[in-house]
């Protein structure tokens, strides 16, 4: 049962005011102190050498500058680490949606080897904490992360002057010819869904090069088909898309002008969109309207 409570938070504008919390996990201003120290704490690595904050960097959205993020002993995983911010509204978690809270994603990447690969077990004894201790207080700092009060927000809210005539443009782009918010919707830009568009898809030997959502569902139907992510603070987290494969926001811009990497399964939301040079500019300026007040 889900309580819609959050006394212990500040919501900036243009968030939801209700957040939905685990009734056993209460949001408390101790809880999420704790969560802070133990998502900084390198003792939850086998190598005491990685803390939650080596891959997603609070300077950097709570993501990674680096493509494809590493782990200990520069053991190499497969996608890049995507942004913590507002992930207390998120309806599933990973690229691959292999979690469906955050009590228990919270304690995958503390476990898995080719990131912190730490048992549970042992992260508990170098803590002096139950698992249960460690995973609430986790993920209830992360629903502490959040980001709102952005240009778009107040221009959303009344104040005219919060987005220039170039931005405008392309907030009616992204509504319109961009076609945007077929996936990029609500107060987080994510319709929190799984889609293909196309990059695990490779050109030259026509196969996907990560099967996605498929390998959690077992529904061909969701191969190469990764969640959409929020588009607050996209500026600060590049390089983008589940692979970090698209370096920046005007080459993002590119690809889904061009409509993708075309294959049989992609999407159909994406489609060549014909912007001109001065559309892809505006587009890219709204995007970077989306960076606000960042909680820590």
């Amino acid at each position: 049962m889900l309580r819609l409570l959050i006394a212990a938070l500040v919501i900036p504008l243009g968030l939801d005011f209700y957040m939905p919390v685990p009734e056993d996990n209460p949001i408390t201003p101790e809880k999420i102190e704790l969560g802070r120290r133990l998502f900084n704490d390198r003792r939850l690595s086998r190598d005491n050498t990685m803390a939650c904050s080596s891959c997603h960097d609070p300077d950097h959205a709570f993501a990674t500058p680096a493509a494809i993020a590493s782990g200990v002993f520069g053991r190499r995983g497969r996608r890049n680490a995507p942004a913590l911010i507002n992930r207390g509204w998120g309806r599933a978690f990973f690229w691959d949606g292999r979690s469906v809270t955050l009590e228990e994603q919270v304690l995958k990447p503390i476990e898995d080897p080719n990131e912190m690969d730490l048992s549970i077990a042992d992260a508990s004894r170098r803590v002096g904490l139950s698992p249960d201790d460690i995973s609430r207080a986790l993920a209830t700092y992360l629903r502490s992360l959040m980001s709102g009060n952005a240009p778009y927000d107040r221009y959303a809210n009344g104040d005219r002057g919060a987005l220039s005539a170039d931005v405008r443009n392309g907030l009616q782009i992204f509504r319109g010819k961009g076609n945007c918010t077929a996936c990029h919707i609500g107060p987080n830009f994510s319709d929190e869904k799984f889609h293909d568009t196309g990059i695990a898809w490779s050109v030259t030997s026509e196969s996907f090069l990560d099967e996605g959502r498929a390998a959690i569902t077992g529904q061909a139907s969701d191969r190469g088909a990764f969640k959409t992510p929020t588009l607050r603070e996209v500026e600060h987290s590049p390089p983008y898309m589940h692979d970090g494969s698209i370096a920046t926001l005007d080459a993002v811009v590119e690809y889904y002008d061009r409509g993708g990497n075309r294959h049989a399964w992609l999407d159909p939301e994406l489609r060549p969109l014909g912007l001109s040079e001065s559309e892809k500019r505006a587009l890219v300026a709204f995007l970077r309207a989306l960076s606000g007040e960042l909680t820590r």
